[in-house]
């Protein structure tokens, strides 16, 4: 598994880098956040280790920047802004995860790997793995990038609306029922309530206006895109 951690207190990044190392994690580190942005395209990471609190460009800028340029790797949040107000902040930029500083290893490598085990937010959905993208109304799907954009511009979506819009792209016209689409959201995830594909699906629904596309609710049978 290949992390990028972006740390930058230097004693915290040698130690996390020892750490996760011994636990078969290959680990490529930065210390701010323009160097982030880089590495961050040259190493194609599985998991992200952001820490908000970075010299020059802050972790939330680094987060908004990778999202806005189609970089879809899961992101877990190490901070020690612990309040409620700084998760969200976080979670909204496109954060996959948060854990507050002081953190028991254990539990960040049970996380780490929770993110792993997710379908790469980068990957492409079944149509482009043939080779090519595919468009649905303004809204297009780039093979190679793994980003989709309405018209000319990248769609900012967070990982898990990615994952959710991939899955409904593959079928575009076909119901696709809420278990399935939990199974491609929230993959090895028995912690989250199922309820919370509902709130994914509402947050999606509202990027796709004027796209050309409609997320369509069935009742009984799940959710479909169409074009409008």
């Amino acid at each position: 598994m290949n992390l990028l951690l972006v740390e930058d207190d230097a004693s915290m990044r040698a130690t996390l880098e020892r750490a996760l190392s011994r636990r078969g994690m290959r680990v490529t580190s930065c210390a701010e956040g323009t160097q982030a942005l880089a590495r961050w395209r040259e190493c194609v990471p599985d998991v992200v280790l952001l820490d908000l609190s970075l010299p020059g460009l802050d972790g939330l800028d680094v987060l908004e920047r990778a999202r806005h340029a189609g970089l879809r790797t899961p992101v877990l949040v190490l901070t020690a802004r612990g309040t409620v107000g700084d998760r969200i902040l976080g979670l909204n930029a496109g954060a996959d995860d948060y854990l507050p500083k002081p953190f028991d290893l254990d539990e960040l490598e049970a996380r780490v790997r929770a993110l792993a085990r997710r379908v790469p937010a980068g990957s492409p959905a079944p149509a482009a793995r043939a080779g090519a993208g595919f468009e649905i109304g303004r809204l297009r799907f780039d093979a190679p990038n793994g980003a989709f954009y309405a018209g000319d511009e990248v769609m900012e979506l967070t990982p898990r609306e990615s994952a959710l819009l991939r899955a409904l792209a593959a079928r575009p016209g076909q119901a696709l029922a809420k278990e399935k689409l939990f199974e491609a959201v929230f993959p090895g995830e028995p912690e989250v309530q199922y309820e919370a594909i509902e709130v994914v699906v509402y947050r999606l629904r509202k990027k796709l206006a004027g796209t050309g596309v409609a997320l369509v609710t069935l009742r009984g049978l799940g959710y479909l895109l169409k074009a409008e």
